[in-house]
């Protein structure tokens, strides 16, 4: 029977195994795929001339707040361990979320095809598919609280901006911000006071402690705050804009984008950039805030993503993750 059981385990165990790396393969398969579709629409001159319109030290600038964003993640990917309680070193956190974020932002359902990459990375370290799933859904409240509390401030300092661009009136644009900060309280108070997970139906929530919830809340801000400080670069390349317009209106373009699932928000961010800047030619600026915050590190997830596989093809998995991942299969 012991033998039976433990049979079972391992062919459910190299079941998981081939299927994550058949999600994986697919993700770079299709990260591929749209690093080819993103460039063929453009000859190399139009992408050479885009980019060279744009000064170097805007360029810089916008690279420099690239580079904070996805800071900005992987310190979300090492809060969330810490929160489930597997904590590890930054080190390893920054190379794998920083390959899982580079290569999902472009590919679209960026919580599925991030969560796939994350696992076979954190895997090696002994997470089980549990704990991954619980860390994906920390990330994806950090990224959502950091979205609720800018887009709040923004709507709030700019609601003429938001009214124009909803089509909303001021009370309902209000209301939406104050909404917004409600939902951020909430969640800060509910990890200061309640210590037993919430049950709704099959799921469970469980707070983490009132310090990392407020972490939480200031890197998904942060990070926000950032990108929309690198499109604000490029774009006052041809057009002196304010920093808080363009923030206001990368955030509404986020939420949008959180709903449709458009991979790397293509066509959604550029309509509301042209609608911010309707009689300027922004196609220099969006080809380069692309490259900068998309292609950059799409291509560079993608190599890291080769090189990190064939690492692991000759090492071997951690003990004690073969060990989890033995308990998960037999709970």
């Amino acid at each position: 029977m012991g033998q039976e059981s433990g049979s079972a385990r391992q062919e459910r165990r190299e079941t998981r195994r081939r299927w994550t790396l058949i999600t994986t393969v697919l993700s770079v398969a299709l990260g591929g795929y749209l690093l080819y579709r993103t460039l063929s629409g453009y000859s190399y001159a139009d992408l050479r001339n885009a980019v060279a319109a744009i000064p170097a030290s805007r360029l810089a600038a916008a690279g420099a707040f690239a580079a904070g964003s996805y800071l900005c993640l992987t310190v979300g990917d090492w809060l969330a361990l810490r929160a489930i309680g597997r904590p590890l070193a930054y080190r390893y956190v920054i190379l794998a979320a920083f390959v899982a974020l580079g290569i999902g932002h472009s590919i679209g359902l960026s919580g599925l095809s991030s969560a796939a990459i994350r696992y076979r990375f954190y895997a090696r370290r002994g997470l089980t598919l549990t704990e991954s799933a619980k860390m994906v859904v920390f990330c994806g409240l950090t990224v959502a609280l950091g979205l609720m509390a800018l887009g709040a401030g923004a709507l709030l300092l700019e609601p003429g901006l938001a009214q124009e661009i909803t089509g909303l009136g001021r009370p309902a644009v209000t209301a939406v911000a104050l909404a917004c900060l409600a939902g951020v309280a909430l969640y800060l108070v509910g990890a200061a006071f309640v210590r037993k997970p919430l049950t709704i139906r099959r799921w469970s929530i469980e707070f983490p402690r009132l310090p990392l919830a407020a972490a939480q809340v200031a890197v998904g801000s942060v990070n926000f705050a950032l990108v929309s400080a690198c499109l604000h670069q490029v774009l006052t390349a041809v057009s002196d804009v304010a920093y808080l317009g363009v923030a206001s209106v990368f955030v509404i373009a986020n939420a949008a984008v959180l709903v449709t699932n458009v991979p790397g928000g293509v066509g959604v961010i550029e309509s509301v950039v042209v609608h911010l800047l309707p009689k300027t030619d922004v196609i220099g600026p969006l080809l380069a805030f692309r490259f900068v915050y998309f292609l950059v590190p799409l291509g560079l997830g993608l190599a890291l993503f080769a090189a990190a596989e064939i690492a692991f093809r000759r090492k071997p998995s951690a003990p004690r993750g073969q060990e989890l991942r033995a308990r998960e299969s037999a709970t």
